[in-house]
């Protein structure tokens, strides 16, 4: 009887154990499939903001909890990219998602994340040597976050994210040029500000970029490259790099960003 009841209480905790998919970010997109109907977890372990691009509107909900994602597709999605900021660092996590209808009861999914580098003991300049300038250093920081491979990466002491207040399309930024430039990440050290801005082509020709065309109060500025190609193809998409003082972005722009500032933000 003991051993019978012994062999029940395994299988029945046997049947209550799920496998977990593991999946390491690599700074490259990660596939996640789903099926219509069911809902997938997906694990990070860090409190994210989650950028739901339009056209899945109606289509995916998505809930955050706790470190845990909550995927529930209600019709077919083809490949669709989710970003995923992480709230302590400000770095973005890319998923590529697709829903097809199925029968098959898909894996909670975990994202382990890599250790982050610990700062150096001893921050100060090597004798003989000059210091990078603040901003200097902050716009490299940026650029590295959002392009270097993960074990280039330099550690910037002192640099933490900012708060992002400034949502969806910055109209007033570049009204001259046709782009559409959205918000994705800002950094804060001492008092300068750099705020990582994508910068993406509507049109099928070519756009060079020109930091005079930018509509607002900039301490400097940088772009991840100097063009853009025709919309539709893997160029059409770059990344500007917004360096403002003693603020950020949205108190830089000349022109007033409609509803700019998420209610929650306002202090």
């Amino acid at each position: 009887m003991t051993r019978v009841l012994l062999c029940l209480l395994l299988g029945l905790a046997s049947g209550l154990t799920q496998a977990l998919e593991l999946r390491h970010w690599q700074r490259l997109p990660l596939a996640v499939p789903l099926v219509i109907g069911q809902e997938r977890v997906i694990f990070v372990d860090r409190a994210v903001r989650v950028g739901l691009p339009a056209a899945l509107a109606g289509k995916l909900r998505v809930q955050s909890s706790g470190g845990a994602l909550y995927l529930l597709a209600s019709e077919a999605i083809t490949p669709t990219r989710l970003q995923l900021q992480l709230t302590d660092s400000g770095e973005v996590l890319l998923l590529d998602i697709a829903a097809e209808p199925g029968n098959q009861a898909l894996e909670p999914l975990r994202i382990v994340l890599p250790k982050a580098a610990p700062d150096p003991v001893d921050t100060a300049p090597v004798a003989g040597t000059t210091p990078t300038p603040i901003p200097v250093a902050l716009l490299r920081y940026a650029a590295q976050q959002l392009y270097a491979p993960l074990r280039t990466v330099e550690p910037l002491p002192g640099v933490r994210p900012a708060s992002l207040r400034l949502r969806g399309e910055l109209a007033t930024l570049m009204p001259t040029d046709p782009v559409t430039a959205t918000p994705l990440v800002a950094w804060r050290l001492d008092d300068y500000w750099v705020t990582a801005v994508q910068l993406r082509n509507r049109t099928a020709d070519v756009v060079t970029l020109d930091p005079r065309r930018l509509q607002a109060r900039l301490y400097g500025t940088s772009f991840q490259h100097g063009n853009l190609g025709p919309h539709g193809t893997p160029e059409d998409t770059t990344v500007a790099y917004l360096l403002t003082r003693g603020g950020g972005l949205e108190q830089a722009l000349i022109a007033p960003q409609p509803k700019a500032l998420e209610a929650d933000d306002e202090r």
